[in-house]
């Protein structure tokens, strides 16, 4: 059993880091005053499943939520997914027979794939599988082959080729021979990405059982790199891609291409001649190859004359590997090796990524003939015509199509969602490739006769559009600043429409790219939308910001099915001809029906309430929260609006309000048992009741009241269930009681807690019925306590560094910089930009293109011109005072912040800032990538970056994530188990959400990346070292694959990594993985921040373990510094430290130094916990033991003096710390304590949970039969302890009955 190390003091102040988890309205971890039953994980479980910035996961409503499916979901369903394996034997030509093992819902193209990626059958692509004689169907699945059963026999037949197989197999070798090149990673193409893992751990973790048993005893070389020692102020680039031995290329061929000689002549044709390549093997012999449908043959031509006759050897094969080898005794030896490497590599570093991730730095590397890429390039590859032959892909139709697959059951959700998922992911990268051909001039206008802003594009069915104010669309709300907010916004309203899945209603696909400076929307296109005029087709919404509005009843329902979820308000507003109209979005939503009678929304983008605090209006007043901290203040648009997790975290925080409005009210009429106190009844807008509450019971009142409130709450929650179902048994005095606390949390509902907001509130333009006023002003006020609540109580748990606020002011300047860029300055303005921003050089000049190569007619303006300004060099002139002055004017206006510097240099060392860290930054931001080589930022001598250090600019791309919503259930179910302390089945629940996710997204993903961190954890608890090192080494070659090599979560699964290697006796690469994690840590934050000191801590236990004494203490004392800084010199934390110092210097036996710092921590101890505490006495009796040995060594000294060389020495004892020692105290610095329990014990603690269960079951049934009872709740006590889960769920409950 498990329980968290830093939430054991009843009294700690919160003070742990992750602690800012807990305050999104009361999401997080349980408040320190009331110690969970069971907790696990260091703070893992809040953010497990932290998904990618700034998504959520809104309430579902097809009942998918209502209860856990761990619980609820019936066996069957479970069931069908783990299908039985059975095993087949399959025949290939001229290799032996081996047995595979396939599951019946696998379909027969799965074992092609297979057969593509084995070693001894990879070289073929063109092939049937039969079974007797009957060729199996590619795309049936095998539960549905007749006869197929353990033992069946399949037998591989080479077909015929096609130039489309014949294309196929050249593609496929390709792909073979470049398996271990890793330069489509760097150039981010074919979702290939970087893994740098096996590199510090030697190859695969598995095999720790067949190392060397002796492993502590062995020697180890624990010297970490200068660079990461404590202190080091050097930050150097190239280890952060440390060259692997295996890219060191194997060369099998020189050249392998197309030849000129493409394609056949008729004549040839009709011979069975698809296409001719051309080669030249590593010993330099040129060969020209017919590629014919009976398979490869060598054939006579050269480069300038045709000769298709065959060439001897007159050698036929079916596989061009084969004839390769036949020709080219290198190829033979080094295709065997490469293929042997490739299949040893771990199979998460192969698997292609769902979506492409992009690496900022690259060493430089050798341009190679690539006849694969070539043809790519230059062939108008618009969809995947290998997919589907001679047609592009209706997006729109794929994307609609699959959201309208059946979902009553779990295998249909998964098959839904995994085809949902699958189209999303191919439309993201077509999208994506579209919105760079548009913006790098290689797409036609649909309006080409207009100015270049305002030109519109369709490519691969996919319409594309410029971020600017074409028609002073969004004058009111901020012209083309606005128009560049306009599409994320709306990408954030596709999102949460998608997540609620309304049946009937449909959203387009939509993509948000930005690259060299524009921002482009891809969206999928309505059929039929092109032909109509816009205001023929919206039936519902405005086109004009609410002057002309119509509804739509259909969309009424539709929409209104949305409402609960989302909280939005039904409201009415005025037309331009003083109508009525009745709306269930804001007024910018439109509703248009597409001639395949679909009803399609769009224009989302004010889905969410506005921010006020942005969005100053004459004549109203925000709260004092707000006033005090200088807003409103003007935005340069007005289309800030309020995030959804903000919106969901508010209604949270009011419904636990409300919850203790109606329970203080309920407990002061038991105890007058007179009439019901007035004091909330109309007592003044719902802010001051809300005060006057907070003060008595609010969040912060701490436990006083919790243990008489829980039972009060369990009360409320019934009442109000009841209420909400309308039957007539409540009394009318407590009907007041919820009528009361709706009235004072702003709920629209007097007899349920329901708050929603109506979205054209404060919107330009839109104007409310008379009728309407009263709602309108509690709408306004809602919005205005959204507002403080903002700053009051989720701000403070955010901090954003100036690092932060410095590179998104130099992004939105580089933004318009680029957009003044010709393609052939690209790389030259850049580096200058770099120079101008980073580099200490004083006045870095931009190298223009050389003028011997621009073109004499320069002044003809281009018609086709890629959008946006002029060719121009005016980027040319910018230096660095007036860059950094620019910054500094950005940061006030946008962040209303004050630098209070002259230059970057200066800001570095006012505010502790790293070039490399800042470097990083910006080109993550803006998709630029460098040179991976050391930049030498402050030499006043030359400039930092020169224009060949710019390699590349990617797109940076912004997309809904389609989710795996069973998947996530189970995951849930399973960490609420694990919370409970059922170790066994939350791991059950989270292996099932495991191939759930598997299912839906394929291996590689985000979600996966918790899910296998989390069964890491949980083996590791339960002792099962071999299995917890399986997991995250997978979790770490994910993390480094879908979220980037020094990603902050990978880090962090780096750190976990560590800890199980030490665990498995692995010492020396546990040390590896922690130097490797320190070195990220420094170039992505700096060694100021707080995660360093349990980086350090860490890495001081393990040296500490191998005895390197002094090395230890530096990494120890570093950590001991870091965390009195952070968390003050009176927190439990620092007492930990010095604890873990004084456990050092005690097996270097110098006893002053280990007493003075236990001593230290002795005193936090006894201040903070009390005499008593169990902290406060192990320490000490350590302290004792301390004093013993120093008296100890002082006698011994003392005889030496005395009797010189004949004294009578008794041996002292110095112990060398025993690696369970320092593996329990590794334990405790990262959040795991293990608690001995005997099986007895854990019996025990079942039962003692379920009597608790039957307790609260029960007390639930007597309050439903006597409604006010006078006599306490035998059960209080007992619930108190289960009160973290109950407050948590009773939101979500309330909300979605």
């Amino acid at each position: 059993m498990v329980i968290k190390t830093d939430e054991l003091p009843a009294a700690a102040p919160a003070d742990s880091a992750r602690e800012h988890g807990s305050q999104a309205g009361g999401k997080g971890r349980p408040s320190a005053a009331e110690p969970p039953s069971v907790m696990l994980l260091n703070g893992d479980c809040s953010e497990s499943l932290k998904k990618e910035e700034g998504t959520t996961e809104p309430p579902r409503e097809n009942g998918l939520d209502e209860g856990e499916p761990g619980e609820e979901t019936t066996g069957q369903e479970v069931i069908v997914i783990q299908d039985t394996g059975f095993s087949v034997k399959i025949l290939a030509p001229g290799i032996e027979p081996f047995s595979l093992q396939v599951s019946p819902q696998e379909m027969v193209q799965e074992i092609h794939q297979v057969l593509m990626d084995r070693e001894d059958t990879c070289h073929r692509t063109c092939f049937s599988l039969h079974l007797d004689g009957n060729m199996l169907d590619h795309f049936s699945e095998l539960r549905s082959v007749e006869g197929l059963q353990e033992g069946s026999v399949l037998r591989v037949v080479e077909e015929p080729y096609t130039v489309r197989e014949a294309r196929i197999h050249v593609r496929h070798i390709r792909d073979l021979l470049k398996s271990l090149d890793p330069s489509d990673a760097f150039n981010g193409v074919d979702c290939n990405s970087l893994s740098f893992l096996s590199v510090f751990t030697d190859g695969d973790l598995g095999d720790s059982g067949k190392r060397k048993k002796g492993l502590e005893m062995d020697p180890i070389d624990c010297t970490p790199p200068e660079y990461i020692l404590p202190g080091s102020r050097e930050r150097p680039l190239c280890p952060l891609q440390p060259q692997n031995r295996d890219w060191k290329p194997l060369q099998c061929l020189k050249v392998l291409t197309m030849s000129g000689w493409n394609p056949p002549p008729g004549n040839r044709k009709m011979h069975g001649d698809l296409m001719y390549l051309f080669v030249i093997t590593a010993e330099d012999r040129q060969v020209s190859i017919t590629a014919s449908t009976r398979g490869f043959y060598l054939n006579q031509s050269t480069a300038y004359h045709f000769n298709p006759k065959p060439a001897s050897p007159r050698f036929l094969s079916h596989s061009l590997v084969e004839l390769l080898n036949q020709i080219s005794p290198t190829f033979k030896k080094n295709f065997a090796v490469l293929q042997k490497k490739r299949v040893q590599r771990h199979p998460f570093e192969r698997i292609a990524t769902p979506f492409q991730v992009y690496s900022w730095t690259a060493p430089q590397a050798e341009h190679a003939m690539d006849c694969v890429r070539a043809e790519d390039a230059y062939t108008s590859r618009l969809g995947y015509e290998e997919h589907i032959p001679g047609q592009t892909r209706d997006w729109n139709e794929e994307l609609q199509t699959t959201r309208e697959l059946p979902r009553k059951n779990l295998p249909e959700r998964l098959l839904r969602e995994r085809a949902i998922f699958k189209v999303h992911s191919d439309f993201t990268a077509a999208a994506t490739r579209g919105a760079m051909a548009v913006i790098d001039g290689n797409v036609m206008a649909i309006n080409p006769s207009e100015e270049t802003k305002m030109q519109m594009f369709i490519w691969n069915n996919i319409f594309f559009s410029l971020g600017f104010d074409v028609r002073d669309h969004y004058k009111d709300f901020g012209g083309d600043v606005a128009a560049y907010v306009a599409p994320a916004n709306d990408l954030n309203g596709v999102r949460t429409y998608n997540a609620v899945d309304v049946e009937g209603l449909y959203t387009l696909g939509t993509v948000v790219v930005d690259y060299r400076g524009y921002r482009v929307t891809a969206q999928s296109i309505i059929p039929g939308i092109l032909e109509r005029d816009q205001e023929q087709s919206v039936i519902y919404g405005s086109i004009d910001f609410g002057k002309t509005v119509v509804s739509h009843p259909r969309y009424l329902e539709l929409l209104d099915r949305t409402s609960r979820p989302l909280k939005i308000l039904r409201h009415r507003v005025l037309n331009d001809r003083e109508e009525e109209v009745e709306l269930c979005s804001s007024v910018e939503c439109k509703g248009i029906i597409g001639n395949d009678g679909r009803h399609y929304i769009l224009d989302l983008l004010r889905t969410f309430p506005p921010d006020l605090n942005f969005l100053p209006v004459p004549g109203e007043e925000l709260p004092e929260e707000c006033t005090r901290a200088g807003f409103p203040r003007a935005h340069r648009h007005k289309l800030c609006c309020l995030r959804q997790e903000l919106v969901d975290a508010f209604v949270e925080h009011r419904y636990l309000l409300f919850m203790k409005l109606a329970a203080l009210q309920l407990m002061q009429q038991k105890a007058s048992k007179v009439e019901t106190p007035t004091s909330l009844e109309n007592g003044g807008p719902p802010s001051s009741a809300e005060a006057e509450s907070e003060d008595s019971v609010g969040p912060e009142a701490g436990s006083e009241e919790e243990g008489s409130s829980v039972s009060g709450l369990a009360k409320v929650k019934e009442l109000a269930e009841t209420i909400a179902s309308d039957d007539g048994t409540v009394d009318p005095r407590s009907r007041e009681v919820i009528r009361n606390a709706c009235k004072a949390v702003g709920s629209i509902s007097s007899t349920a807690f329901d708050i929603r907001f109506n979205p054209d509130i404060f919107s330009p333009g839109v104007r409310f019925p008379e009728s309407c006023q009263d709602e309108v002003r509690d709408q306004k006020q809602l919005l205005k306590d959204a507002a403080a609540f903002l700053l009051s109580c989720q701000i403070p748990g955010l901090k954003i560094g100036i690092g932060e606020l410095i590179t998104r002011s130099a992004k939105h300047i580089f933004k318009t910089y680029l957009q003044g860029v010709e393609l052939s300055g690209l790389s030259a303005a850049i580096s200058h930009f770099l120079n101008c921003f980073l580099s200490s050089y004083p006045n870095p000049v931009a190298h223009l293109p050389a003028d011997e190569l621009l073109s004499k007619k320069r002044n003809k303006r281009r018609k086709n011109r890629p959008p946006g300004a002029a060719d121009n060099t005016a980027w040319a002139v910018m230096t660095p005072q007036e860059l950094w002055k620019n910054i500094c004017q950005e940061a006030k206006n946008y962040f209303d912040f004050t630098l209070e510097c002259d230059s970057m240099d200066q800001a570095v060392e006012t505010y502790g800032l790293q070039k490399i860290t800042l470097l990083r930054e910006i080109s993550l931001k803006t998709g630029i990538q460098i040179l991976l080589k050391e930049y030498s930022f402050d030499s006043r001598h030359k400039p930092a970056f020169t224009e060949e250090d710019v390699l590349n600019i990617f797109p940076v791309v912004k997309h809904v994530n389609p989710k795996a919503s069973d998947a996530f259930h189970f995951f849930q179910s399973g960490q609420a188990k694990v919370q409970q302390g059922f170790l066994k089945e939350g791991c059950e629940l989270i292996n099932e959400a495991l191939n759930l996710f598997n299912n839906v997204y394929g291996a590689m993903h985000v979600e996966i990346c918790a899910c296998l961190r989390l069964l890491a954890r949980l083996h590791y608890i339960m002792g099962d070292y071999a299995e917890a090192l399986s997991n995250q080494q997978k979790a770490v070659l994910m993390s480094e694959r879908v979220m980037g090599i020094e990603h902050p979560n990978t880090i962090q699964e780096y750190m976990h990594l560590a800890l199980y290697c030490f665990a498995s006796s692995q010492l020396s690469t546990a040390l590896s993985l922690l130097y490797r994690a320190r070195y990220l840590m420094l170039l992505v934050f700096g060694e100021d921040h707080p995660e360093m000191a349990l980086l350090d801590n860490n890495i001081g236990l393990v040296l500490h373990g191998v005895m390197e004494y002094d090395l230890s203490l530096r990494f120890l004392e570093n950590a001991l510094a870091v965390t009195t800084k952070y968390h003050g010199p009176k927190a439990l934390k620092v007492a930990l430290s010095h604890h873990l110092v004084a456990r050092v210097y005690e097996s270097k036996a110098e006893f002053r130094s280990a007493l003075q710092h236990e001593k230290e921590g002795y005193t936090i101890y006894k201040t903070q916990l009390g005499e008593d505490h169990e902290k406060t006495r192990e320490s000490s009796e350590y302290l004792k033991c301390l004093t013993q040995q120093a008296v100890a060594l002082q006698r011994t000294m003392n005889e030496i003096y005395r009797n010189g060389s004949s004294a009578n020495i008794p041996p002292l004892k110095f112990t060398a710390p025993s690696m369970a020692s320092v593996l329990e105290q590794l334990n405790v610095i990262n959040g795991i304590l293990f608690i001995p329990l005997s099986q007895k014990d854990l019996e025990n603690l079942k039962a003692e949970v379920a009597r608790r269960h039957q307790l609260q079951e029960a007390s639930r049934n007597r309050d439903k039969a006597d409604d006010v009872s006078t006599d306490p709740e035998p059960a209080t006590a007992l619930e108190d302890t289960g009160s973290p889960q109950t407050a948590k769920e009773d939101p979500s409950l309330s909300l979605q009955g």
